[in-house]
Parts: C-alpha cells; structure tokens; sequence
C-alpha cells in the first residue's frame, strides 16, 4: 500500500475512533471496546474498498455490509458519518430517545444495509443478499462483520453451511477476533477456537490478518478478491478498545461508556495520533 493511502486511512480510522468515543460518552451507553476494535477495518473498506456512493445509497449494483455483531455500531455511524452518509454531529445524538442512531444498526439509517442485533442472525441475513446478488447476476460483493464470542451461536453455523453449499463466492466474513467478550475472555465462555479450521471445514476459504496494519488488512482483501470458488472469511487479530490506552484489551468496555475524565482523556489520545498522522 502506498504510503499516503495509508496515512489516509490511518487518519481517518483514528476520527472514526473520535466518533465512538463521542457517541459513547454522549450516550451513557454502549459499546466502545469492540467498536474501537474494528475502526481500522471498516475503515478500509468504505474508504478503499466497497463500491459504495452516499449520493446513491439504495444503488442496486453497491457492495453490502452487515454488522453482524451490531452493538458495535458506534463505529459503523463513525465511518457512515464520515463517508457523507449523514452529518457527524448525529454522533452526539446517540442512544437518544426520538434520535436517528439507536443502539442497533436499523435498515431506515442512510448507509445501513442490514437492521442488526441478535447475536448471529447477521450472517444469515448476508448470506440472503449475497444468494439474491447471484441470482440476479448482480456483481456487487457482501462483506458481514462478526465477534469471536458471537459464533459461538449455533445460528452462525448454519450460516456458514449454507453459504458453501450455495456456492455464495461473494460473501466475504470478517470474524473479528479480539479474545473478549461481555462476560469475559472467550476461552473461559465458550471457546469457539479452532476459528480457522473450523470455517475450513465448512468449505470456507481462510484468510488471517492483523486487524490495525493497514498493509495486512490490504494484502488479505486482495487475496479474498482472487478466491473465485467458495465464500471467504478474514479473521482477523484485534485489540479490544484499541486506540485508546486504558480501553486496550480491557473486558469492561463492552457495555460501558466514558465518563467525563475519561472522554477527556480518551480524546487527548486520538487527537495527539491524528496530529502526528497529519504533520
């Protein structure tokens, strides 16, 4: 990747890490741990890689996403927001009653393709739309976006079962794999590991990646791109709460927001990391 590509994106993960913290903190609620564990990914693929136009959301021929794991939908309006799908200052409106950005992804926010939030119906619902884009000898791509403690609903299974059997080679997974979940690490809950051989043994092509370099995230969406004969999954290493020290690998911060001190301080971090992207 080339190096100012990078420092774009970088730039623009860190604002989307901006965001959730804006909306968490302005919330009172939420999920900032997972949702700072993904920026760098959806980052990527609204600013380098889905053909996706917010003058035409509801486009026929756009790529899809679905957050599967929709409590972390604070990122996915971070990067909406800051694609154009709709004003930033929404962010701050989060969780409010009357508001447009709920707790949960909902299908009528501009940008959102999928409604979101019973763990692991997220990934049947692509599995649909990727069936419907073959059918209808559409060429649009379908990523879906999980947590490492989600698959460990059997509903995901069936999903991805379906998925090779269909033969829906463009759906793309991204199984993301920061070892936490609400009740601790995965391990201790229900530990869905082996992730990799498993999906292989589904008929799934497996991709692994570092979920915040740039570079790897590039290097493994490439090669999803030159799979041609079964859906792919990307499952990536990540940090919960990355980006923000006190939030790093933390299980607290699923279901918890900042206070004031720490808002103040979360984002004296990411404006001391954008600066420095930006000199």
């Amino acid at each position: 990747m080339e190096q100012n590509t990078k420092k774009r994106l970088q730039a623009a993960a860190c604002k989307v890490r901006m965001g959730v913290i804006e909306g968490t903190y302005n919330a009172k609620s939420g999920h900032p741990g997972g949702s700072l564990s993904i920026a760098d990914t959806l980052t990527y693929l609204y600013f380098n890689k889905m053909n996706v136009d917010p003058k035409s959301p509801d486009s026929a021929d756009r790529d899809r996403l679905v957050l599967s794991k929709g409590h972390t939908a604070p990122a996915l309006y971070a990067v909406l927001a800051q694609k154009g799908y709709f004003p930033e200052e929404e962010l701050r409106s989060l969780r409010h009653i009357g508001a447009m950005l709920q707790g949960h992804p909902c299908i009528h926010i501009p940008g959102v393709d999928m409604s979101s939030g019973s763990l692991g119906q997220g990934i049947s619902a692509a599995c649909g739309m990727a069936l419907a884009g073959k059918l209808d000898g559409k060429s649009y791509k379908v990523y879906a976006v999980l947590g490492d403690g989600e698959i460990e609903e059997g509903q995901v299974w069936e999903a991805a079962m379906f998925a090779a059997h269909k033969g829906l080679t463009n759906l793309v997974a991204i199984v993301d794999n920061n070892g936490l979940q609400i009740d601790g690490p995965i391990s201790e809950v229900c530990s869905p590991e082996p992730i990799t051989d498993k999906f292989a043994a589904f008929g799934w092509h497996v991709i692994t990646m570092d979920a915040h370099d740039f570079d790897d995230i590039d290097r493994a969406f490439s090669e999803a791109d030159s799979v041609k004969d079964k859906p792919v999954v990307i499952v990536q290493k990540s940090v919960k709460g990355k980006g923000v020290s006190f939030m790093e690998n933390q299980v607290g911060w699923h279901g918890t927001a900042p206070n004031k001190e720490q808002y103040d301080q979360a984002m004296a971090e990411l404006t001391a990391q954008l600066k420095g992207l930006e000199d």
